[in-house]
């Protein structure tokens, strides 16, 4: 999917790549992640002067998110730009914090897929919202105020603060 010949990036010094990742990849899985279509992912890779391996990669796809006032579906144009380094796995300490990736000794090959999967989950608003004038649902019956109006009164009080008004009067 996203690997990167690490001897071929050694003998040229820098190295383009392009894929596609299907929106039913493993990738995605367990991420709250999903797309319409395929997520493009295009790329350099280059050797630092200090030995890393920069990445940089723009993303761009199709998104769906559900927004979190009425939970209708959103689509969202993602388009992202990360950049990634990965270093020797012994520059990296344990219980440090750095930016840089480990990069075991003798690999060959570079899998980019999981830090894709960190950046774009990074990357992307967990709390969407179908419009800026969107009603959301009734607490109360659970209407969606968007499609249709219900007889709610937002002045009733909520059984469930009952034992703290009680408190409250005390």
């Amino acid at each position: 999917m996203l690997k990167l010949d690490l001897p071929r990036l050694e003998r040229d010094g820098s190295l383009s790549f392009e894929a596609s990742v299907p929106p039913d990849d493993p990738l995605w899985e367990g991420s709250d992640l999903r797309f319409e279509g395929d997520v493009l992912v295009r790329g350099q890779a280059s050797v630092s002067g200090s030995g890393e391996i920069v990445v940089r990669m723009r993303v761009e796809g199709l998104r769906i998110a559900e927004c979190r006032r009425c939970l209708a579906p959103v689509r969202e144009l993602l388009d992202e730009d990360f950049i990634v380094v990965y270093g020797d796995a012994g520059e990296v300490g344990d219980g440090e914090e750095s930016d840089i990736r480990p990069l075991a000794g003798d690999v060959l090959t570079l899998d980019l897929s999981e830090a894709l999967r960190e950046e774009l989950i990074l990357a992307t608003d967990r709390w969407v919202e179908c419009g800026a004038d969107c009603a959301g649902l009734c607490p109360i019956c659970g209407v969606n105020r968007n499609e249709e109006t219900c007889d709610c009164s937002p002045d009733e009080p909520d059984p469930r603060w009952d034992a703290l008004r009680a408190l409250q009067k005390e």
